[in-house]
């Protein structure tokens, strides 16, 4: 995706042709939580042959919405940038909300916690975003969402592992299950990498949802991020 002028109806149509295919949607999705995957590892999360998944990611890679990184003779495949990440996230606010069900326990751990392309979202994201601008933590600008002082000695002092916070901008993403803001951009990554890294929270074994432990709630909620 290039900046520059809006869309225009074509350059619309074509895009909505590479969402339109399901084996593309699903291959988009699954590098959603940031990662960079091989084509065998996306044919498989597809469901698809790997001689019919690399026809679609050489169209996705052409459309740019994904990046192509290569180490030696590996190929690793990952979205071209967080744009369209949330580009992928937001088209879900368009549906129409679904009746109230109960939901499965995988739905669950999503909504409540998960990666949206290297930083927190779901319920989670949600609380932690609106606890630092509650606090006053966070300080919005045109160029974005950057912490305090105040902020990131609250953070450290709580036990996580930051360093230049200070030069690093976040923006609003609109969550696509609680519909608030939660904290993307690379100061959203940064905070999340830092959780991760003080043990707050885990990934699990297939998907995007995240784990916090036990410890990290504890430490989330002495800084008044409280999740039900």
């Amino acid at each position: 995706m290039n900046d520059g002028a809006p869309l225009n109806r074509y350059q619309l149509a074509e895009l909505g042709s590479l969402l339109a295919e399901p084996a593309r949607a699903a291959m988009l999705l699954a590098l959603t939580d940031g990662t960079s995957r091989p084509a065998g590892e996306l044919a498989q999360a597809a469901g698809i042959t790997p001689a019919t998944a690399s026809a679609h990611l050489h169209r996705l890679l052409d459309g740019g919405l994904l990046a192509l990184q290569v180490q030696g003779r590996h190929r690793y495949y990952r979205l071209a940038d967080e744009r369209v990440a949330a580009m992928l996230e937001s088209l879900a606010l368009a549906r129409a909300p679904a009746p109230h069900t109960m939901p499965a326990r995988g739905d669950a751990q999503l909504r409540r916690a998960r990666c949206c392309y290297r930083h927190l979202a779901g319920a989670l994201g949600v609380a932690f975003c609106a606890t630092l601008l509650q606090r006053d933590w966070l300080q919005t600008e045109t160029r974005g969402l950057f912490l305090r002082p105040a902020g990131i000695e609250a953070l450290v002092s709580s036990g996580l592992p930051l360093a230049d916070a200070s030069q690093l901008y976040g923006r609003s993403c609109l969550d696509w299950t609680e519909r608030r803001m939660h904290l993307g951009g690379p100061l959203g990554v940064m905070l999340t990498s830092a959780m991760f890294e003080a043990g707050w929270l885990r990934r699990l074994p297939q998907g995007r949802a995240l784990q916090p432990s036990a410890d990290g709630l504890r430490r989330l909620g002495m800084l008044g991020v409280l999740v039900d």
